[in-house]
């Protein structure tokens, strides 16, 4: 199956950009820009795999680096990224192709191998231009003694579509083994989104490759305008975006700059996924329970917590609408350099930054609403991050599952009577999700189970599997990432 998103010809020849960044290390003037484009995507995955990066925080500043912008850019990040999506299944292909195990290739080479291979299976991108341009490439980055092994390589993985290679490499696999392939997610993940979703009985197979077929799409870009500095109406226009569908601050745009967009760069707005403005925005809504002045319940001042706040993105609107409704926010990090982060994020807002672990934070007076926004695999968000799915393994989830339910107890004891806490993961994961939510009701029976819908407004099939009370949300029904919501009420 080809994608249409990469053009099949390269763009007009075009002046090299001054000595900078990747011009410096050696590339030569008067380059082609689809072959600039190659090379920041080579640099890209070299990031990613040499220096253990992430994608898009990298991307960025090769793209500044390499001054490329519209087409140049777009071709770009979606032959990076998309490589970085890939890789697990084209490492396979590979596999069949090479006469040595990938172990032994030379990690830049190797690099070189999946950039070629997903320009053959995964673009328009003529076959003869893709080996062509990948060799040319190995010659200019220093590999040009594999050239003759590269171009050997990807003239085997061309001779096969990458339907075929997933027939070939699927033969005998179980149905959620196929779909892994021809989605390239990694079977585990994609044996817990079937899960996630309701098991086999409670959903379709059709359903499921449509969330692995949205899983593995480049995303719309979501912006966040922030409560009483940024009118959405003006970010719509600036960004040349639409508001989004759900969250009343939400803003999508499917392609250009956010730091080109004078609201983000005046510190107006911001880049947040709306699901997780969703999230933030629902804490917020739940009714008071407790009469406010009430010494055992809501104090004078309602007191708000971020227990996990970092890198911040949370916070920040957290203490907008803290600002609109008169409410103290405390925003708590266990790192210094991402409560750094949450400095610049809620720059102008009253907001105290605590730095400690959550697991023993201490606060006699406790608080009305908390937000716990809890470490976990991510998996929710694995369409911005592509390279995480082939980075995670089951058995990153012993130790967050552990973290998680020790947060939750910690979080227990600082809400006070009457007040809402909020758990959250960027993971649809049922170990993550549903099972920590059925486990903190055992251990604390202070706490009972709110309905969460309400607070979400008018959001379709949006309700947990296995847990109405609770909420899902999933890119190919929102168009957001896969984030999971549960609030608790303290009753005693």
């Amino acid at each position: 199956m080809r994608s249409n998103s990469a053009p099949s010809s390269p763009p007009e020849r075009s002046r090299c950009p001054p000595r900078t960044g990747l011009v410096a290390h050696g590339w030569c003037p008067g380059l082609v820009l689809a072959d600039q484009a190659r090379r920041v995507a080579y640099e890209l995955l070299q990031a990613v795999s040499r220096d253990d990066g992430y994608a898009n925080l990298v991307l960025p500043r090769l793209l500044d680096s390499a001054a490329l912008t519209g087409r140049d850019a777009g071709l770009a990040t979606e032959l990076g990224y998309g490589t970085l999506r890939a890789s697990g299944v084209l490492d396979e292909i590979l596999s069949r192709c090479a006469t040595r195990p990938l172990d032994d290739i030379e990690l830049g080479v190797l690099d070189l191998l999946r950039l070629g291979s997903y320009q053959l299976l995964k673009t328009r991108i003529p076959p003869h231009a893709a080996v062509a341009t990948t060799v040319s490439l190995a010659r200019t980055v220093g590999h040009a003694r594999s050239a003759g092994f590269i171009n050997a390589i990807l003239r085997k993985v061309a001779s096969r579509d990458f339907d075929g290679w997933g027939e070939q490499i699927g033969a005998g696999a179980s149905e959620l083994g196929r779909l892994a392939l021809r989605f390239s997610h990694p079977g585990w993940i994609v044996a817990a989104f079937e899960q996630a979703l309701g098991g086999p009985s409670g959903s379709s197979v059709a359903e499921l490759a449509d969330l692995l077929e949205a899983d593995d799409a480049r995303p719309d870009t979501h912006l966040v305008a922030w409560p009483g500095r940024c009118d959405p109406a003006e970010l719509v226009e600036q960004s040349d975006g639409e508001a989004g569908p759900y969250s009343p601050f939400a803003v999508r745009m499917a392609g250009g700059r956010p730091a080109d967009i004078a609201a983000v760069r005046e510190h107006r707005a911001g880049v947040q996924d709306e699901g997780s403005q969703l999230c933030a925005w629902a804490l917020t809504r739940f009714p008071d329970a407790v009469p406010e002045g009430n010494a055992d319940g809501i104090a004078a001042v309602p007191r708000w917590l971020d227990l996990c706040a970092g890198p911040g993105g949370k916070a920040a609107l957290l203490a907008a609408l803290a600002a609109e409704a008169g409410a103290e926010l405390v925003a708590n990090e266990l790192h210094p350099h991402r409560a750094e982060l949450i400095a610049a994020a809620v720059a102008g807002w009253p907001v105290e930054i605590r730095i400690g672990d959550g697991r023993t934070l201490i606060d006699h007076a406790g608080f009305d609403r908390i937000l716990l926004d809890a470490p976990c695999t991510g998996l929710g968000a694995l369409r911005r991050r592509p390279e995480a799915r082939w980075r995670k393994s089951p058995a990153d989830l012993q130790e967050l599952v552990r973290l998680q339910a020790d947060l939750l107890d910690a979080a227990a004891g600082l809400l006070r009577v009457g007040g809402v806490l909020a758990y959250v993961t960027c993971s649809p994961h049922p170990a993550e999700t549903t099972a920590q939510v059925s486990a903190v009701l055992k251990r604390h029976p202070a706490l009972e189970l709110v309905p969460a819908g309400a607070a979400f407004g008018s959001i379709p099939r949006s309700e947990a599997a296995g847990l109405a009370e609770a909420v899902q949300l999933w890119p190919h029904r929102h168009g957001t990432d896969a984030m999971f919501f549960a609030a608790f009420r303290r009753n005693r």
